[in-house]
């Protein structure tokens, strides 16, 4: 995977005036799309609801959140692909839609040549929970269950290629297991989905998982990082739940169409920044166990990418996983 993959929307080269007068009157009067590729109540839906009225108060323009959800957040992605190059349509992404899918799944109608990256902006941890009546109530308890009727244990994700489904996986794989994974379009019904109990387990986005842990309808049973954390009260991380050499978190970024001008990606990166900077952008992500990660500029975005690809693809090779 090239650099030049992802940098069609930064070069300057072959702007023609007329394009760069648009760039420069952006955003102008029209509001901006801020397309998500899952259903609302699961962490994407949350990260962009938060982060979309001071972003659009950066900009000096209204942000409209649309939910576009299916086929593993790759809908919503395609959509911002074929949209117009001129940062009216903004894709949230995660790892799964823009590295996973099509790395492993040719058939999709997009590849990675047709976005342009334009910022991280958070990362976090995955939530590990069950339902109160499984009898699991620690990862030693899963592990257990596990190994003692493979298959048996019923775990719910986001859909097939999403961080909760990859994050499974890498479990099952690092502890020995064989789970049954059942995706869902999303992380809201996933976890509906435990809670009624027609699944026994999750592994969940913080913002999914942690409203019904603190209701009581879930039991937590740890985060996904090495090692607890301050937002995460009660919950151990992997080393203190006896699975020290399991770890994995996943991130949220800005995209547009590749071809969108380098100065309407700066705006919309230095609108992100700003955003970010807000004091109840970080409260209100960290009471749901996300926290703020910048990327420096695009193009340092870009080189994280290159690199944090080769995880994610070796990851669902070496687990087996099937996208399509």
């Amino acid at each position: 995977m090239k650099r030049r993959a992802f940098a069609g929307g930064l070069a300057l080269a072959g702007l023609s005036g007329g394009v760069l007068a648009q760039a420069t009157a952006y955003p102008g009067a029209r509001p901006i799309r801020l397309l998500v590729g899952f259903t609302p109540g699961g962490a994407a839906d949350y990260v962009a609801r938060v982060i979309s009225e001071p972003l659009g108060k950066a900009l000096g323009q209204g942000i409209v959140v649309e939910n576009r959800p299916g086929a593993g957040a790759s809908i919503a992605t395609d959509m911002v692909a074929k949209a117009a190059p001129d940062g009216y349509t903004v894709l949230l992404a995660s790892p799964g839609s823009i590295l996973v899918n099509p790395a492993l799944n040719p058939k999709l109608p997009y590849t990675l040549r047709d976005l342009a990256p334009v910022a991280k902006v958070t990362s976090s941890p995955l939530v590990v929970a069950a339902h109160p009546g499984s009898g699991i109530n620690s990862i030693q308890d899963l592990i257990a269950k596990a190994k003692k009727s493979p298959g048996t244990v019923n775990c719910a994700t986001a859909g097939n290629g999403s961080a909760p489904h990859l994050g499974a996986a890498l479990f099952s794989q690092v502890a020995g297991v064989q789970m049954t994974l059942i995706p869902f379009k999303g992380g809201a019904p996933a976890i509906q989905s435990v809670v009624s109990g027609d699944t026994q387990v999750t592994f969940g986005t913080p913002p999914s998982v942690l409203p019904m842990i603190q209701a009581g309808r879930l039991k937590g049973l740890a985060v996904s990082a090495r090692d607890n954390s301050d937002m995460f009260p009660g919950l151990p991380g992997m080393a203190q739940a006896g699975l020290p050499d399991y770890a994995i978190d996943f991130w949220y970024g800005l995209f547009v169409p590749a071809g969108t001008p380098a100065p309407v990606i700066r705006k919309i990166y230095e609108a992100a920044a700003a955003a970010m900077q807000q004091p109840g952008v970080k409260v209100a992500l960290a009471r749901e166990g996300t926290a703020i990660d910048l990327s420096k500029s695009p193009d340092q975005f870009a080189s994280f990418l290159e690199q944090d690809a080769k995880f994610w693809v070796k990851l669902v090779k070496d687990a087996g996983v099937k996208l399509d």
